[in-house]
C-alpha cells in the first residue's frame, strides 16, 4: 500500500525533488543579472543552484524555495522564484512546475483549502493554486460527489471566476493524481460539476496532469505518494527519491496506488507512441474539446519537439477538433518561446494557413494565462497577418471574459484594441454589448 509521504517541519510538507519544465525542451541556463531589489534568498539561491544540471540543480532550487516557505511565507517563496526566474532561463521555462511544489507544500489538512489558496499568486501559469488542490485530494483521501461540488464554492461568484478556474483546473489535477492517474475514472468525477464551462474546466486540469505525468515524472505531485523508502536531504545531497517514471515502458501511468485506487485496478495507459491522437481517440465526444486543447504536449513529446509534425499531426484530427488542436500548438510554441513574438510567430508559420489564426489563438491566450494581464497579447496581435487579427483580438476578448466580471470592466480592456473594428472582435469575445 503506497502512503503519502510527509516530512514534517513546521506543519508543512516537505518535498524533496522538483519537477522537469513544462516547457518542451530545455534551452542551456542563460546567466543573467538579478534585479537590485531581488531578495538575498534568491541571490544565494542562484548562487549556489544556477551551475548545477539536472536533477541535482532542481532539487538545489526546490529545497531553497521551501525553506523560504517555511521561514516567510506563500508569497515571498513566490517572489523568491519569480526574481531566480529572471536570472535562469531554465527555471523560467520550468516556473509552473516550481509553483505547483510551492503550493503542495504550502496546504496542510488543518485549514481550508480557501485559506491556503488565497496566498497564491498567477505567476508561472498559476502552478501555486494547482498545487494547492492536488494536496488536498491525496490528504482528504475521499472524493464524491458533493466534494467535487463543494471543494471550488467560495470562488462562485462573477468576482472571482478567475479564481474559480484556478480551481476548477486544480480540482482536474487532483482527481486525476487522486485515482492514480486513472483518466477515465477523473472525467467521470469531473462530470458530478453541474455547468459545461466549470466541467470544461475540470476536464483541462485532467489531461494536463496526465500528460505530465508522463513527460516529467519528477514532477512534484509525485512525491505526494510514495512508499516511505525515500528520504530527503540538502541542497547539496538531494538524497534520494524514487523515479516516478514510466516503469520501464513509454506512456505506462506513473504514480501508486491509494484510497482512490481499488487493489488490483489495471493501471490506464496515459500514452501512446503509435497514435498522436491516444487518449482522444478512445474517448467520448464530449471529452475531446479538453482533450485537444493539451494533445499537442503529447504529440511532440512523441516526435522529438518537431512544432511541424506535431502541425501534420494536428491536420488529421478529427474535423470538429482541429481548431483545438492548432490552439494547442499554440499554447506549446508559447512555451517554447517564453512568450518572445518573433520567434512565436515563427513557430505558428508552421501551420497550415486554413488553421494557423488558431495557433496564435493559443498564443495570445496564454501570454494572458501567464500574467493575468492583456499586455503582451494585444502587442503580438498586432504583428499577425491581416487576415488573423479578428481573431486574435477575439481570443484576448475570450480572456477579458474570465479576468473581469462587469460588462464596463471588460469594455474597458478591450480598449487596448489597435482599430475599432479589432476592438469591436475583442468585445465580441469577451461578451459585451456592440451596441454599448
Amino acid at each position: 500500500m503506497w502512503i503519502m509521504r510527509r516530512v514534517e517541519s513546521g506543519g508543512r510538507p516537505a518535498l524533496v525533488m522538483v519537477g522537469a519544465a513544462l516547457a518542451l525542451t530545455l534551452a542551456a541556463c542563460e546567466r543573467r543579472t538579478l534585479s537590485p531589489d531581488a531578495p538575498e534568498a534568491a541571490r544565494a539561491a542562484v548562487e549556489q543552484c544556477s551551475s548545477r544540471s539536472g536533477d541535482e540543480k532542481e532539487a538545489c532550487y526546490e529545497t531553497r524555495l521551501l525553506a523560504e516557505l517555511e521561514s516567510g511565507s506563500v508569497s515571498s517563496a513566490l517572489e523568491m522564484l519569480e526574481a531566480i526566474g529572471s536570472a535562469d532561463r531554465q527555471v523560467e521555462q520550468g516556473g509552473h512546475v516550481y509553483t505547483h511544489a510551492i503550493g503542495i507544500a504550502a496546504y496542510t489538512p488543518e485549514r481550508p483549502v480557501a485559506d491556503v489558496f488565497s496566498q497564491c499568486s498567477t505567476l508561472y501559469q498559476s502552478g501555486c493554486y494547482h498545487g494547492v488542490i492536488q494536496a488536498h485530494f491525496i490528504a482528504e483521501g475521499a472524493a464524491d460527489e458533493a466534494a467535487v461540488n463543494e471543494l471550488c464554492a467560495p470562488y462562485r461568484s462573477d468576482e472571482q471566476r478567475w479564481l474559480l478556474f484556478q480551481c476548477l483546473h486544480g480540482l482536474g489535477h487532483g482527481l486525476t493524481m487522486f485515482y492514480g492517474h486513472d483518466l477515465p475514472r477523473a472525467l467521470e468525477d469531473c462530470d458530478y460539476l453541474r455547468s459545461s464551462w466549470d466541467r470544461e474546466s475540470c476536464y483541462g486540469g485532467a489531461f494536463m496532469e496526465n500528460v505530465v505525468n508522463v513527460t516529467h515524472p519528477h514532477h512534484p505531485a509525485s512525491a505526494l505518494v510514495d512508499d516511505g523508502t525515500s528520504t530527503g536531504g540538502s541542497a547539496d545531497d538531494p538524497g534520494t527519491s524514487h523515479d516516478h517514471g514510466a516503469d520501464g515502458e513509454e506512456g505506462a501511468p506513473t504514480g501508486h496506488a491509494h484510497d482512490g485506487v481499488p487493489e488490483g485496478a489495471e493501471p490506464f495507459e496515459a500514452l501512446r507512441g503509435e497514435d498522436p491522437h491516444y487518449p482522444c481517440s478512445i474517448l467520448d465526444d464530449r471529452y475531446l474539446t479538453a482533450c485537444y486543447m493539451m494533445q499537442t504536449s503529447a504529440m511532440l513529446w512523441h516526435n522529438g519537439n518537431d512544432i511541424g509534425k506535431a502541425a501534420e499531426s494536428c491536420a488529421e484530427a478529427p474535423e470538429g477538433w482541429r481548431r483545438t488542436c492548432f490552439q494547442s500548438l499554440g499554447r506549446d510554441i508559447s512555451s517554447r518561446t517564453l512568450q518572445e513574438p518573433r520567434p512565436s510567430l515563427r513557430e505558428c508559420r508552421k501551420s497550415p494557413e486554413e488553421y494557423r489564426e488558431w495557433c496564435y489563438v493559443g498564443l495570445v491566450k496564454n501570454f494572458i494565462d501567464l500574467t493575468a494581464t492583456t499586455g503582451a497579447a494585444f502587442s503580438f496581435c498586432r504583428r499577425v497577418e491581416a487576415w488573423a487579427k479578428p481573431r486574435c483580438h477575439e481570443a484576448i476578448g475570450e480572456e477579458i471574459g474570465i479576468l473581469h466580471a462587469s460588462s464596463a470592466a471588460r469594455r474597458t480592456a478591450c480598449v487596448g484594441s489597435e482599430t475599432p473594428e479589432l476592438e469591436r472582435s475583442c468585445r465580441r469575445g469577451a461578451r459585451v454589448p456592440l451596441d454599448g
